[in-house]
């Protein structure tokens, strides 16, 4: 009993740095909706000015989300197991005579557009089990299902259920009517 009780105690400080700076993090969002839950100062987060998160999403302690040169837009009441990971950009690896660490963003470019770093969507409803990795250029639509463990290489219509690695589809969640069904009573409760 005892050793129960100062496990919860142990995790009180963490708690209390999060929620210290998650205003601080939220307000530095290009946008963040009401009733965000997040534990900046337990996760990585990069680019913050590249992250909008919708109203009523969880993003849990030991979250990794870098927003590099491109968009990362997490719609509403999106649900997060532990550790999911969101990268938006990626090394270009194909210069000649350059360490990768050594190509600069500018080298991104080809033919006047960025290929390396580009945006992902994540829309309203949908829940990503523990340890999921999404990867730049993914859309994954409103109410899917990513299992645990997925690595998102590409993108995902509604009501998907989508595992493995990399990811592909599994199933649809609803049949086109049931989805219809759906649709018509979340829209009577908004």
């Amino acid at each position: 009993m005892l050793f129960r009780l100062l496990q919860k105690i142990s995790l009180v400080p963490s708690y209390l740095w999060d929620a210290m700076w998650a205003p601080v993090w939220k307000h530095g969002m290009k946008h963040c909706g009401k009733d965000v839950y997040l534990r900046p100062m337990s996760s990585d987060i990069k680019g913050l000015w590249n992250l909008s998160v919708g109203d009523g999403t969880s993003i849990p302690k030991g979250s990794t989300i870098y927003c590099t040169d491109a968009p990362c837009t997490i719609g509403k009441k999106v649900l997060f197991g532990p550790h999911p990971t969101i990268i938006t950009g990626d090394h270009r690896i194909d210069v000649l005579g350059k360490y990768i660490a050594d190509v600069t963003v500018e080298e991104k470019f080809v033919n006047g557009e960025n290929q390396y770093d580009l945006p992902v969507t994540i829309e309203d409803d949908v829940w990503c089990g523990a340890n999921v990795t999404i990867l730049k250029d993914v859309t994954i639509g409103r109410g899917s299902v990513v299992a645990a463990g997925a690595v998102v290489t590409k993108s995902f219509a509604p009501y998907s259920i989508i595992g493995g690695v990399p990811a592909k589809l599994l199933k649809m969640r609803f049949t086109p009517e049931q989805i219809e069904e759906h649709e018509r009573k979340l829209g009577k409760q908004n």
